[in-house]
């Protein structure tokens, strides 16, 4: 195969009883530089590390930012332990959450552990749920809604939008909903909590059956509930003063991202087979943006 790593005892096509050598090659040094970034650590063993990342930090180096990233902390945080994922020495990235969500994320520190993590994130076992802080108030008794392509009520009043998901034709930062072509999306959503009058904002819990591109943002937004603060999606739409008073009206209008949290991880454990189950509260300026929601 391509770079000699991978040779057969025949020169014909592989074929039944043919011995296939497989060499594997040193991990090399990553040519990302470790930094000394504080990290919110929620578990960590030798495969693997969950972190609680704030709203932000960028994931991964790009070329938009090459520096102060969870990856240049993961590196200086873990040192010597990473294994060599890739052929290369740095964490095993299997799943992303955008720069400006928060939240729980697993990241690999070896091989074995990468490939478990993202058979998972492949077969969608992984559970993921998100807080979120939305405009108006999804229910399925809006006729509005019962109309509209991809969305569809569950038992409980569970919102499920259903979609393709692709890049914008105009725009390639944002993310599209398709019906023909992309990536299939599905998107659960239940209101924990209603505000204002008449039905102004709510808090959502949402569940990620796939894991896309900001999946939860575009989803809710494609519903009419686009999420407050969301600079991407959430429209021009603001609440009202007389909806939700004036503390709550400002402090929506003033938050500085899209009201987003990844609160809860779980999969199963790539090693040891144990299920593993983490929590992330809310960080600060969603707890403050709910508390001037509920009116206190």
């Amino acid at each position: 195969m391509r770079g000699g790593q991978v040779l057969c005892d025949t020169r014909a096509r592989v074929s039944e009883g043919d011995v296939l050598e497989i060499t594997l090659p040193e991990a090399v040094e990553t040519h990302m530089a470790p930094e000394d970034i504080p990290l919110d650590v929620v578990f960590e063993d030798d495969d693997l590390i969950v972190v609680d990342k704030p709203a932000g930090m960028v994931v991964h180096p790009a070329p938009g930012t090459p520096a102060g990233t969870l990856v240049n902390a993961l590196l200086a945080h873990c040192g010597d332990d990473l294994s060599g994922v890739g052929g290369e020495k740095r964490p095993g990235i299997v799943h992303r959450i955008d720069k400006d969500t928060s939240g729980l994320l697993v990241v690999a520190k070896s091989d074995r552990a990468h490939h478990g993590l993202a058979a998972q994130f492949e077969d969608h076992s992984v559970e993921r749920v998100y807080a979120a802080l939305c405009q108006g108030v999804p229910d399925a008794a809006d006729p509005r809604l019962r109309g509209l392509r991809g969305i569809g009520f569950e038992e409980g009043n569970v919102l499920k939008i259903t979609s393709q998901l692709a890049r914008h034709k105009t725009d390639r930062q944002r993310q599209a909903v398709l019906f023909q072509g992309g990536r299939h999306a599905v998107t659960r959503a239940r209101v924990t909590e209603r505000f204002g009058t008449p039905r102004a904002a709510a808090l959502l819990e949402c569940r990620l059956e796939t894991g896309r591109t900001h999946q939860i943002r575009v989803h809710m937004a494609h519903a009419g509930h686009g999420l407050i603060g969301d600079p991407v999606y959430g429209g021009r739409r603001k609440l009202a003063v007389r909806a939700v008073g004036d503390e709550a009206a400002r402090a929506a209008a003033e938050f500085a991202r899209q009201a987003l949290h990844a609160a809860v991880l779980g999969f199963r454990h790539p090693v040891s087979a144990q299920n593993m189950r983490f929590e992330a509260p809310m960080p600060d300026d969603m707890l403050g943006l709910l508390a001037a929601l509920r009116g206190r």
